[in-house]
């Protein structure tokens, strides 16, 4: 082991720098804990408003910490004579004009005014627009495709013998046999087959050109069922709380104040549940209802009521909905068609808003012949904020102030800054202190920071990441990355005879953290997390929760580990582990590419290719982007996903790929699922 470390580091030197920091650092403890106190307690506060993307808050936060920064000795002009390094995202999306959100569907005859057959759909009433679709229109013909499912693992597909290329699909919500816990999908469950994400990412690589939703008669009839057994237990309450109050003798003016309003409030929630129940609860969604985010921008996606999809289904096969759902159920058989003699004539109008985020940056500056290679110690500074996409509580819009996410992490960057810099000794290498911002939104602030480096990446020799340092229990300390350099699993052997953490390690240099951006550029990293806990990406996770002696002894840690890269003869040696931690996968082949969160492109963007996976083999790289794989349109990760379930292990699957803005064609030979 000592031979090993001997062979990337001058240990001597390393050794004597750590005696002196650990002389420096333990004769105040104290005064430590306080400054991480209160970093956490600022940046999770609720005058932060949990430090949303694109909110005035997380600029508050940048702001803190550039001058933490600067108050510590740093630097703090790395871009342009600026900490901060600002790009654009998008952080919403917002409804066009109602003129350019629009469908009607045009039956046969249309061109005689005296026989026309138009199905006008109002928005707001039969039609609402949603944003995980985008910006277009379309005029083509209509295509009723069941559920929008294809699962070759249940032998079911509603694609099957219909061509949808370049026309407008009619999809119904959820999947086939709901009720029945047999069901060749996840029986009472939902499947992954029932997310919107899912049946759009579907359409969209069998080429459709629009997606109509419309929600199912299983869904329609548990809505009635819950309206009706919570109209029940209103009317109980109600009954309870008169009896109740009749039972008392001499009632204060209190207590009857209190007995009104309780029936008030009662008789509302009735006449509520009462109109409810009048009507048929097919509710439209929200243009945010099916999500947020989407990879198919020109993809106008609808959702439409039932009655008004049923006069077209009526007109054109004979039956409604509900007889083709119970038909489809009997199999599950699909019973797709199309509606001859139909098309639709619609427009969509999604405007992504978008917002200026940054990254922020304090520079320590190295001194002697290695002076112009960095070490980058990293945390994210966002949050979620009120809530919303991310959340885990997400019908709940309350601040998430994000105490250990990553208030935790940001602190404990700002504390090792302190202590470095306290040594007073300037480092071998350049150390470079960066808060990032996006990473709640995939790793967009670290992935724009690799893409546009303010410092060589060939010169960054090692990335020291802290993600969720804030709940330390049982001295549990997950380190990831200890496979990434030939040195580094004995670097944190010997580093922790010192603090004795029961460490778990990870050598993988990927996972879903600001570490995995700088892996896929070849570069060594550490990722330290304490864990995850029952108030992650809930409005529960706060500083009383906090375990800030726990944060003071890690942040110790990454001090002596960060001051041993920076002070080592030798640069650590890049190594890449075999092993996946990114794609998704589990069931289908695996394929091995690595992706891009910081781009957007119309296509699935690549970090890069593992070593010797299918993609690595078939010459994938990073910076290309798959447009097609095999006969499926690709646009993000959705689809991917989809088209590698259509494949199994050994097949060889034609893709197109974009490669310097270039279309070229690969073939990759699937592995066996991990």
């Amino acid at each position: 082991m000592l031979r090993q470390l001997l062979n990337s580091l001058t240990f001597s030197t390393a050794l004597l720098t750590f005696v002196f920091a650990t002389q420096v650092r333990g004769e105040d403890s104290a005064a430590s804990e306080s400054r991480l106190t209160g970093s956490v307690k600022y940046l999770a506060s609720d005058d932060l408003g949990g430090r949303g993307v694109g909110t005035p808050e997380l600029d508050q936060a940048a702001e803190y910490i550039a001058t933490e920064f600067s108050n510590a000795g740093l630097r703090t002009d790395l871009f342009d004579g600026s900490p901060f390094q600002s790009f654009e995202i998008t952080v919403k999306a917002e409804l066009g004009p109602a003129a350019n959100n629009y469908l009607t569907f045009i039956g046969p005859g249309s061109e005689n005014a005296d026989v026309a057959q138009r199905v006008e759909l109002k928005l707001g009433e039969d039609l609402s627009t949603l944003a995980i679709g985008g910006t277009g229109k379309v005029d083509a013909p209509v295509i009723f495709v069941g559920y929008g499912i294809t699962a070759p693992d249940a032998e079911y597909d509603d694609y099957a013998g219909v061509d949808v290329e370049g026309k407008v699909v009619l999809i119904l919500r959820k999947e086939p046999d709901q009720d029945n816990p047999h069901s060749a999908f996840d029986g009472t469950a939902s499947s992954r087959h029932a997310h919107f994400a899912t049946k759009v990412s579907n359409a969209y690589s069998h080429g459709a050109a629009a997606v109509i939703l419309v929600n199912d008669h299983f869904g329609l009839t548990q809505s009635a069922e819950t309206s009706l057994k919570q109209w029940n237990e209103s009317v109980d309450q109600l009954v309870k709380l008169r009896n109740e109050f009749q039972a008392k003798k001499d009632p204060t003016e209190e207590e009857t104040a209190t007995h009104q309003a309780d029936i008030s409030k009662l008789v509302a929630q009735l006449h509520t549940l009462d109109e409810k129940l009048k009507g048929d609860h097919d509710e439209l969604l929200a243009l945010d209802g099916a999500g947020t985010e989407s990879t198919h921008r020109k993809l106008p996606v609808f959702f439409a009521s039932r009655a008004a999809v049923d006069r077209v289904i009526k007109a054109s096969l004979g039956k409604d909905l509900t007889a083709l759902e119970a038909a489809i159920d009997e199999g599950p058989t699909p019973h797709s068609q199309i509606l001859k003699g139909w098309k639709v004539n619609c427009e969509s109008n999604v405007d992504f808003k978008k917002a200026t985020i940054k990254n922020v940056a304090g520079v320590l500056d190295g001194e002697g012949a290695l002076a112009n290679e960095t070490v980058i110690v990293g945390a994210h500074y966002d949050h979620l904020g009120d809530g919303g996409p991310g959340s885990l509580a997400p019908w709940t819009k309350a601040i998430h102030n994000g105490a250990d996410d990553n208030a935790s992490g940001t602190a404990a960057l700002l504390e090792v800054a302190r202590q470095i810099v306290a040594q007073d000794i300037k480092p071998r290498r350049r150390i470079v202190f960066m808060a990032f911002s996006g990473e709640e939104r995939g790793l967009l602030g670290s992935s724009y920071y690799v893409s546009n480096p303010a410092l060589p990446l060939e010169k960054t020799v090692a990335m020291v990441n802290m993600d969720m340092v804030g709940r330390l229990k049982d001295n549990k300390l997950i380190i990831s990355g200890t496979g990434t350099a030939t040195s580094f699993e004995a670097l944190i052997d010997e580093t922790n005879k010192r603090y004795e953490f029961d460490i778990k390690k990870d050598p993988g240099g990927y996972g879903p953290s600001d570490h995995a951006s700088f892996y896929g550029k070849q570069i060594p990293v550490f990722h330290f997390f304490t864990g995850t806990h029952n108030d992650y990406h809930r409005p529960s996770d706060d500083i009383e929760k906090i375990n800030v002696e726990g944060m003071r002894r890690i942040t110790a840690m990454v001090t002596d580990v960060v001051d041993q890269l920076a002070t080592a003869e030798a640069r650590p040696e890049y190594v890449e582990v075999k092993q996946k931690k990114h794609e998704v996968s589990g069931d289908r082949p695996y394929l091995g590419t690595i992706p891009d969160f910081g781009r957007e492109v119309e296509g699935y963007a690549l970090m890069g290719a593992a070593k010797d996976s299918p993609a690595d083999r078939a010459g994938i790289k990073a910076g290309d982007v798959i447009v097609k794989f095999g006969d499926s349109k690709i646009a993000g990760l959705e689809d991917i996903d989809g088209a590698l379930r259509k494949y199994k292990a050994g097949d060889k699957v034609p893709v197109i790929i974009l490669r310097d803005g270039k279309e070229q064609a690969v073939t990759v030979t699937l592995a066996p699922p991990r």
